[in-house]
């Protein structure tokens, strides 16, 4: 009989499925929910449970994971009568692995707390790839002896794992690593058009930059979606567009200013007010196309 903790996740969307894939491959028994039937399938063929609810996944969870799309999702699964808090047993460890705003998290964790669910915020970067191949990046906010408790599980999903501070503060983090993102590949884009109508080679040229003090994580995970135009979503401009508007406000309550992240901020708007919101980040491309005229940009 394993010795490991029972665990139960709520959110089989593009990140989710891949980790409770690897959950599994590190031998945990994990017990899933979510609205689409097909990711329950995917689930089950894996060798996870199914579960009908999410009251239903988490009654015996020792750890419960949820990675939904924002915070509206987090306090929809965590309250109510067949919600995490009202369900989960006393003692239980509730990580939440979305990116949501650092307030929803604190108010998480002092309604969790009341029943007795000790609760961090975990938030992760790395993209589709990055759960594929477990080597995510991995913030946290809450208790230590919490974190301490939790670090092997989450080994299993990625190779950075960093407490940042209390409940909020992986949020605080994930905040600025979306505005680090969406600035790099926003100047990556401009950088591609460049080069095109330049009549650079763009496959030699994206090479050699990323050898330098250009090259970065996302212009090795982008430059092929870039130079393909392949957009399928590995992080939504949906999602993006929803996480700049959490760090755009958190710092206006604490007073830093985001020049260049507000005006990213707007693009990566724009973008999804076009129709382009499903598309992957890297389609912040195609707003560059736009303005420079690019005939392949409709």
């Amino acid at each position: 009989m394993s010795s490991l903790p029972e665990i139960a996740w709520i959110g089989l969307g593009i990140m989710g499925s891949p980790m409770t894939e690897n959950l599994i491959k590190a031998g945990y028994h994990v017990t899933g929910y979510t609205l689409e039937q097909e990711k329950l399938e995917r689930l089950a063929a894996a060798g996870g449970t199914v579960a009908g609810s999410v009251a239903e996944a988490v009654a015996t969870a020792d750890v419960v994971i949820t990675m939904v799309p924002a915070s509206p999702q987090v306090e929809a699964i965590a309250y109510g009568p067949d919600g995490i808090v009202e369900n989960a047993r006393s003692g239980a460890l509730l990580i939440d692995m979305s990116s949501i705003t650092p307030q929803t998290s604190i108010d998480l964790a002092q309604a969790a707390a009341a029943r007795g669910i000790r609760v961090l915020d975990a938030p992760v970067s790395g993209g589709e790839a990055g759960a594929v191949e477990a080597v995510l990046s991995i913030m946290v906010g809450g208790e230590q002896s919490d974190f301490d408790a939790a670090r092997p599980v989450l080994e299993a999903l990625g190779k950075t794992i960093v407490r940042c501070g209390p409940h909020g503060a992986g949020q605080t983090v994930k905040a600025a690593n979306q505005l680090i993102v969406a600035v790099n590949i926003q100047a990556c884009a401009e950088a591609v058009v460049f080069l095109e109508k330049s009549g650079v080679d763009l496959a030699a040229a994206l090479d050699v930059l990323n050898g330098g003090l250009a090259g970065s994580t996302v212009l090795t995970r982008k430059k092929d979606n870039f130079a393909r135009r392949d957009f399928a979503p590995g992080f939504r401009i949906d999602l993006h567009h929803k996480d700049m508007g959490i760090v755009t406000d958190a710092a206006r309550t604490v007073g830093a200013a985001l020049p260049v992240g507000s005006l990213v901020a707007s693009l990566v708007a724009s973008l999804r007010a076009q129709g382009d919101g499903s598309l992957d980040h890297s389609a912040l491309l195609r707003g560059v196309e736009r303005l420079s005229g690019h005939p392949t940009a409709p």
